[in-house]
């Protein structure tokens, strides 16, 4: 036996591990004529930590305390090799230490093992004599058995081992982590740290004096000196200061900590100041270590290269791929290895992804393997990593089944094309228009029939390539025992017919039949929805053709969407007649021709696939030459908006015979939106014209301003401050005045006439009045044709080419003032000789205005009307007639109380009057004005009269005797008092 192993053989057993490095140390070195010798063991963070050193100094071995035991250094080199290696110097085969050269011809290291596993490593630095002999590997390899055996035996370590993270605790750990923030005054030396950073760097605050020496008493004497470098170097180069090192804590322990951090200057460009923040990094650097070892040991290639494209990384994956070792590929420059020279564009790429600095990856073709790598390549801020993965075996699986799949695809696309030409399609033409696009040319097809059942008759819901006289005998056939529509559609299954002999030999009762349509093979399809048959898809072929098994399914798959689509359709085209046929019942039948104006309106409906809106408008005749112009739009689309629009229009037209202002209708519409159960707006404007003043009285909820056209063709729309709509405005409502010239035109509209997806509504608005401008200056009369200008604001607003996705009313309305020649107005006394008084107004105008024979009539009613006043209100008093396609009598008071008609008994002395103004007149009414109120009548100036020139109903009245009231009429007529002149209109 060796000497040394015999001294070494006699150290007792217990010793510490100390001792036993020291001791194995000494004789290796001793042994082989070593300069020095280092033994590394593995750490929890997958590192190889010098634990024992001899011969060294501090100098050297302080880069090796930590180094990666996946490295290209000796120690690692051993422990991942499992054998002794010897290395001589060189460029990358030690650690970044700094100047000083390393001694020796080499280093020579093997592997410590615990059983099967390698633990460590002992590593020589050999001297003048250069490789070990085989004897001198033999006696290491000794010593290190006696090491092994020596530290199973020796006592277990006094400090407690350091916990390895992983999972839950890691991730615990992480959220730990608090973050303390300081400030270094970089001119003074000043330092503040706050209450984290204490904590962080182990400082108790009676011991800290707000200097930078603090800090540098802290850090971990190995760490100081980079992490000082790295601080000039971000002041001196202006970037950001990263740095990671240890700090010593309370415990006089050492703890590792990250800092981050950037200067301020002042105008010298001189650092003034450094402001960073630091946490602690142990917990992080588990995890970085745990990273490291499944990348070492992944499947997939992976490497990383710094700036330079020198390689700093590669697991065992990219070494196999690579051909090379980690010792012989460590430090390389990427582009000088063969195998990656041999590969196309590789280089390019990575230098595009560096350049770019955005991920990217390709396919790539290894030479002589016939292998298929797909490179990932992910730039970072140390450089670039890439990933191999092996996929030659999924990209042949992808071609096999993109090989598989490739009839299948263009049967999918043109599933997918017809289906989605089916979901846009919202009527049955939609859906045969959609099967005809799609259906028929890829199987090279030129016929299509859609029948649907009703009863037992088949009607056409569409068709396409058949002759109309085909069509007219197919239309409505009746169910027949044999029959190639009838027997798809009671059998549920597809029939196919190839020929003409084929249809006879299976109709022969039918042979004149494929003749008429002038196609040769055929496929009967039943549409089923549910379990139900409602109808037959027929495709036709203008030649002989026989199915191949693939196209009779898919042809049987497109009858099924065919079916689905077609049966929507067709509750979208009844819902859709129900909805039109509500709309056209809930808006004006015909607009009422009025002597205050002459208007045409249209209503355009939402583009194709849309509901019914609740767009409306209305004109409503009202008493004393006033009438209303409503125009509405209730929001959203269907029956319950369109119901609801009926509501209000009725609604109007109550409130608007209670002849109410403006803004009082406006309230009481907002109370009734807002009563609604479901949640519904509305806008709406209300404008009341008054044919005897020319004022136009406008109120409005959310809803468009009216524009006036002028007689000499100028467009006004007044600037009105915008408001909310029914259901969420708050009364009082604005009421705008504006007078009219007569023949000017009014125009209201809704916003789908003027807002659309593509123009907003002001532009709309500017439109709408260039429109209107340019029809008045155009050749022609237009703005004389109220339906020509309809026609032509619509065509310029909404093409009929465009689509709309709202519905859309216009009003145009030609406004007619009452001249002065057919008004008449006088006031009259608070007493008893008014009724006399205006009996004699009325014989003077009527003869003036050539209306005699409606004087009496029009005398009693005026009777009867100034002498309630007189009895039963107050003043003052007047009356007006009015001349228009009727005669209009009122009577104005200062009084609120409005009369109401009763049912009179035969002994009741009064009551009677307004029964007789009821028989008197075709109509009569109250209406509020600003001082009071007004009674009024309208009476025909045409029809049927008796001898008297009173209505024949009248002459019925069983308290009216005809002699008696001529002769009444004629003492009345004698008392009249000399007539004040007429007062002012």
């Amino acid at each position: 036996m060796n000497t040394r192993l015999a001294l070494l053989s006699a150290v007792d057993p217990g010793v510490t591990e100390s001792e036993i490095f020291r001791l194995a140390l000494q004789h290796a070195m001793g042994e082989l004529g070593a300069l020095g010798g280092m033994i590394h063991l593995r750490g929890p963070m997958s590192a190889l930590r010098l634990v024992s050193a001899s011969g060294l100094p501090a100098v050297l071995t302080r880069p090796w305390e930590i180094i990666d035991q996946e490295g290209p250094l000796a120690p690692a080199r051993a422990l991942h090799q499992s054998r002794g290696v010897w290395i001589p110097p060189g460029p990358g085969e030690q650690p970044r230490s700094g100047a000083v050269s390393w001694p020796g011809t080499g280093l020579a290291a093997a592997p410590v093992f615990s059983g099967d596993r390698g633990i460590g490593a002992l590593t020589l630095v050999t001297g003048g004599q250069g490789e070990p002999t085989v004897e001198q590997w033999g006696f290491l390899q000794a010593v290190i058995a006696w090491a092994e055996e020596r530290m199973q035996q020796s006592p277990p370590p006094a400090r407690p081992p350091r916990e390895e993270l992983s999972g839950d605790r890691l991730r615990q750990a992480l959220q730990e982590v608090r973050v303390g923030s300081w400030d270094w005054n970089v001119e003074t030396g000043e330092l503040v740290w706050d209450e984290a950073a204490l904590e962080l760097y182990g400082t108790r605050p009676a011991e800290f004096t707000g200097r930078i020496e603090n800090w540098m008493r802290i850090v971990h004497p190995d760490d100081l000196a980079p992490t000082l470098g790295a601080a000039e170097k971000a002041l001196r180069d202006r970037t950001l200061f990263e740095a990671e090192y240890r700090v010593r804590r309370l415990d006089g322990t050492y703890g590792w900590t990250q800092a981050r951090a950037r200067a301020t200057y002042n105008a010298q460009g001189e650092p003034v100041r450094m402001i960073g923040v630091g946490w602690e990094s142990n917990e992080s650097r588990s995890a970085r270590d745990a990273l490291s070892r499944a990348l070492r040991h992944m499947s997939d290639g992976f490497l990383a290269v710094d700036d330079h494209w020198r390689i700093t990384f590669l697991n065992l994956a990219a070494e196999r791929m690579l051909g090379f070792s980690e010792e012989e590929l460590f430090g390389c420059v990427l582009w000088e290895l063969p195998s990656v020279r041999q590969v196309p564009d590789l280089e390019k790429h990575c230098r595009e992804a560096a350049a770019a600095q955005q991920p990217a990856g390709f396919d790539m073709d290894t030479p002589d393997t016939g292998r298929r790598l797909h490179l990932r390549l992910v730039p970072g801020p140390d450089g670039l990593t890439l990933h191999f993965t092996d996929v030659t075996e999924i990209r042949r699986h992808e071609d096999e089944r993109a090989a598989a799949e490739r009839a299948a695809a263009e049967r999918a696309a043109r599933i997918a094309e017809l289906t989605a030409s089916l979901a846009k399609a919202t009527t049955s033409r939609d859906v045969v228009d959609a099967v005809a696009q799609r259906v028929l040319p890829p199987f090279g097809a030129t016929g299509l029939v859609v029948q649907a059942i009703e009863g037992d008759r088949a009607y056409n819901v569409g068709a396409v390539g058949y002759p109309a006289a085909f069509l007219d005998t197919i239309n409505g056939r009746a169910r027949v025992a044999r029959d190639p529509v009838w027997d798809p559609i009671s059998s549920g299954t597809p029939l196919f017919l190839s020929s003409r002999a084929e249809y006879a030999a299976r109709y022969p009762e039918l042979a004149a039949r494929p003749p008429q349509a002038g196609k040769q093979a055929w496929a009967f399809m039943p549409l089923t929805v549910s379990g139900h048959t409602f109808g037959v898809c027929v495709v036709s072929f203008d030649r002989q053709r026989r199915l191949s098994d693939e196209e009779r399914t898919l042809l049987t798959t497109t009858s099924a969407l065919v079916a689905q689509a077609l049966e929507r359709a067709r509750l979208y085209d009844a819902e859709h007649t129900r909805s039109q046929e509500l709309q056209r019942s809930l808006l004006p039948s015909r607009l009422p021709e009025l002597p205050a104006c002459t208007a045409a309106a249209r209503y355009l409906p939402a583009g194709q696939g849309m509901d019914v809106g609740g767009d409306w408008y209305d004109i409503i005749p009202l008493s004393g030459g006033q009438v209303a112009l409503v125009v509405g739009d209730v929001m959203g689309h269907g029956l319950p908006e369109a119901a609801t629009m009926g509501r209000l229009r009725t609604a109007v037209h109550t409130l608007a015979d209670l002849e109410l202002p403006p803004d009082e209708i406006m309230s009481h519409l907002n109370d009734i939106v807002g009563g609604m159960a479901e949640e519904s707006y509305a806008t709406c404007l209300y404008a009341l014209y008054d044919s005897t003043t020319q004022i136009c009285s406008v109120a409005r909820a959310g809803h468009p301003p009216p524009a006036v056209v002028h007689p000499d063709g100028s467009v006004y729309i007044p600037e009105l401050a915008p408001d909310p709509p029914l259901g969420a405005a708050e009364p009082p409502f604005e009421t705008f005045e504006m007078t009219v010239p007569d023949g000017s035109l009014l125009v209201l509209y809704t916003d789908g006439l003027v807002e659309s997806a593509t123009r907003e509504i002001d532009d709309g608005m500017a439109e709408l009045a260039r429109l209107l401008r340019a029809a008045h200056e155009g050749p022609g009369d237009m703005a004389a044709d109220l339906e020509r200008l309809c026609d032509t604001v619509t065509a310029g607003l909404l093409p009929a080419e465009h689509s709309t996705a709202d519905d859309a009313a216009l009003l145009i309305a030609r406004l007619h003032a009452l001249t002065d020649d057919n008004m008449a107005s006088w006031l009259l006394p608070e007493d008893p000789r008014a009724a006399g008084q205006a009996r004699r107004h009325i014989r003077e105008q009527l003869h003036t205005w050539g209306l005699d024979d409606l004087t009496p009539t029009t005398e009693l009613l005026a009777s009867e009307l100034v002498g309630n006043v007189v009895r039963h209100a107050k003043g003052p008093v007047r009356l007006r007639l009015l001349h228009g396609s009727e005669l209009v009598c009122e009577v104005f008071d200062g009084s609120l109380t409005v009369p109401r008609i009763r049912r009179a008994s035969e002994t009741d002395e009064g009551g009677r009057g307004l029964q007789l103004v009821t028989a008197l007149s075709r109509r009569w009414g109250t209406r509020y004005t600003a001082t009071g109120k007004c009674i009024w009548t309208e009476q025909p100036l045409f029809g049927p009269e008796g001898p008297t020139g009173l209505p024949t109903d009248v002459l019925d009245l069983p308290f009216l005797d005809t002699e008696e009231f001529a002769r009444d009429l004629d003492a009345l007529t004698s008392g009249d008092q000399e007539l004040p002149g007429p007062a002012p209109q």
